[in-house]
């Protein structure tokens, strides 16, 4: 997959300067839609894993043009989260908050085409978790 560089890096520099909001904004839209998933994070200090997941889309946004570095990068990323209860069919719901998140802060700068770019870039990203995820044979079948 071809991801859309100029794309991807120009609408997330639109939000790089509010990462504390956008996080905040991101973990409110994954509560507010999969209220399930808040147990998962009953003993994270939720400010250091806003500030993760902030630092964690600037490292993916800044390493776009480094297939090396985001390989891996990703796939220890989701080795970690299987020991975090994370299963593939967290993935497609915090997706679906990432992109509800940058939506809003965007406005009428989400168009088809950075929305399209995000959801490739996101697809890229979960394959190279779930790929780094050593998930047994009853888990994976739970994707679908």
């Amino acid at each position: 997959m071809s991801l859309n560089v100029e794309l991807l890096a120009g609408s997330f520099a639109q939000v790089k300067d509010r990462g504390s909001e956008f996080a905040a904004e991101f973990y409110s839209n994954l509560f507010a839609d999969h209220p399930e998933l808040q147990p998962m994070f009953a003993n994270t200090q939720m400010e250091e894993q806003k500030k993760k997941l902030f630092d964690s889309l600037v490292l993916v946004v800044d390493n776009l043009q480094a297939a090396d570095v985001l390989s891996t990068t990703l796939k220890g990323l989701g080795t970690k989260h299987v020991k975090y209860g994370v299963i593939p069919l967290h993935y497609p719901m915090v997706g679906g908050s990432l992109l509800k998140t940058f939506e809003s802060f965007l406005g009428s700068d989400w168009t088809p085409e950075v929305k399209q770019a995000w959801v490739d870039a996101y697809t890229a990203v979960a394959q190279l978790m779930l790929e780094g995820a050593d998930y047994p044979p009853e888990v994976l079948s739970l994707k679908n």
